[in-house]
């Protein structure tokens, strides 16, 4: 039990190293789009905040290691924690090596559910919890897109309106600014993204016995934030690509607006200990503020397809975890 208790953690590591480069790239692509900060800093910068939001909070853990079934009453508690976590792996590494920046949180929590399922049974599945989950995961891009176009639209009325300067010397001002706006969102990630894999690393622990209840460990909260940690640092250029360059041409204004409003949608979130998709809340800023400023500029069509696969996230996951436990216990 020992042995396989191990392989998780390093399963949950090993998503959570993947989620660093995958899903941080989204916090400080705007920063290194408008040469706010260069990609080197920008991945350092980030790495380290992401370790320390990732080590402060733990509510969101408690919230996927509890929400979509219970891990001291299922059956095949193991097989169904290495199958979600290896569907998770297997989904991230697609979507990077295409650029598009997807779910790692809908990845997670639809594999989770997919190989409850295969496991255990529909009974065994926390409908009311994972239903929950879903809504918050579902709501979260929308609203990120209302507030971004909100926040962008007082900024651009009040700031600029206002401003005896020219726009170059205010995207000069702004881009001064994106790089506090770029260290709070690096740090809300790491409070929010890491506590996923935190959160199946305690599911383990109670599945196996090793532990009753949902408190995180410290050793957990260290050993996910210096994997998310060294995830970012590798860096995620792909993704950073896509959101810097293949959504709109983003200006220090609008890519300050967006990172503070999917700081302030993500901090909210974390603080009501549910998950959601930073990718899509940071997606849809970037598209609410620039829809604000160039509208006819944004390009709906590379929009349409990072919707397409974000609806198709949750379910993929679900059915491929739900062969991918049924191959595991063939084999074992």
């Amino acid at each position: 039990m020992l042995i396989t208790l191990f392989v998780i953690v390093g399963l949950a590591l090993i998503f959570d190293f993947i989620n660093g480069f995958h899903d941080t790239a989204n916090a400080i692509a705007t920063s290194i789009s408008t040469r706010a900060l260069t990609p080197r800093i920008a991945i350092f910068y980030a790495a380290t905040l992401n370790f320390v939001g990732a080590v402060i909070s733990s509510e969101v853990a408690k919230t996927v290691g509890g929400k979509v079934a219970n891990p001291a009453t299922i059956p095949h508690g193991v097989e169904i924690l290495i199958a979600a976590l290896l569907t998770a792996i297997l989904w991230n590494l697609i979507t990077w090596y295409y650029g598009i920046p997807s779910s790692s949180s809908h990845t997670l929590i639809g594999a989770l559910a997919g190989s409850v399922i295969s496991g255990a049974g529909f009974s065994a599945l926390n409908w009311d919890g994972f239903k929950e989950i879903v809504i918050i995961l579902v709501l979260s891009p929308i609203i990120a897109f209302g507030s971004g176009f909100i926040i962008m639209f007082i900024i651009r009325s009040i700031v600029l309106a206002k401003a005896n300067q020219s726009r170059s010397k205010m995207n000069n001002m702004f881009r001064t600014f994106q790089i506090f706006s770029a260290g709070l969102l690096s740090l809300s990630h790491g409070g929010n993204d890491a506590q996923k894999a935190m959160g199946i690393m305690v599911f383990a622990l109670v599945t196996t016995g090793y532990q009753t209840t949902l408190d995180v460990p410290m050793w957990v909260k260290l050993s996910a934030a210096t994997a998310m940690g060294l995830g970012t640092s590798i860096g995620g250029y792909r993704i950073i690509k896509t959101m810097s360059s293949k959504l709109l041409k983003i200006e220090p204004i609008n890519g300050f607006a967006s990172d503070l409003n999917s700081s302030i949608i993500i901090q909210a979130s974390t603080a009501l200990g549910m998950p959601l998709s930073t990718t899509h809340v940071i997606s849809s800023s970037i598209i609410g503020t620039g829809t604000v400023m160039r509208f006819h500029d944004v390009k709906w069509s590379t929009v349409s397809k990072m919707v397409m696969t974000w609806i198709i996230t949750i379910p993929i996951s679900m059915v491929f975890s739900f062969f991918i436990y049924k191959v595991i216990v063939f084999f074992m």
